[in-house]
């Protein structure tokens, strides 16, 4: 079985609900996963925008999750710490998730929830830590990769 990434919240490529955007309740989606390999000692999770105007938008990271979990709850983006998971600073300035609010008009944009399953309990990042910093570590110690992938317009 290979790493898998599910949210209740949308269907993979189908419309994220506004109140998992920053125009709704600026909640996180909840998030299942399974099928990580053998060896995963711990996972990340970053949200992006690759159809952001200038440049890709990250919009959450989170990373040292334990790998004794398998969801993160809706609203888990919401702040603060679980166990050992540290939340890296957004492309909005925030520790926190900040959902969808792409330009209006500019057509729909898809945000990929990225997980990787890692080879390394800690990420050993600094504490302010950008979700560049932590998909840049990610990719070097990740053993598997899965995403879920919503769309977004105003």
């Amino acid at each position: 079985m290979s790493l898998t990434l599910t949210t209740s919240a949308f269907t993979h490529q189908g419309t994220i609900p506004e109140k998992f955007s920053r125009d709704g309740e600026n909640v996180s989606p909840a998030l299942n996963w399974r099928g990580a390999p053998a060896g995963t000692r711990s996972y990340a999770l970053v949200v992006e925008d690759p159809d952001a105007p200038a440049r890709t938008f990250r919009h959450w990271a989170v990373y040292n999750i334990e790998p004794d979990i398998a969801r993160l709850a809706e609203g888990a983006g919401s702040g603060g710490r679980a166990g050992s998971m540290r939340t890296a600073t957004n492309d909005f300035g925030n520790m926190r998730y900040d959902g969808p609010q792409p330009p209006r008009g500019h057509g729909p944009h898809h945000y990929h929830f990225e997980l990787f399953a890692l080879d390394v309990a800690d990420l050993r990042l600094p504490a302010r830590a950008s979700a560049e910093d932590v998909l840049a570590a990610a990719r070097r110690h990740a053993l598997a990769f899965a995403e879920a992938i919503g769309t977004f317009e105003r």
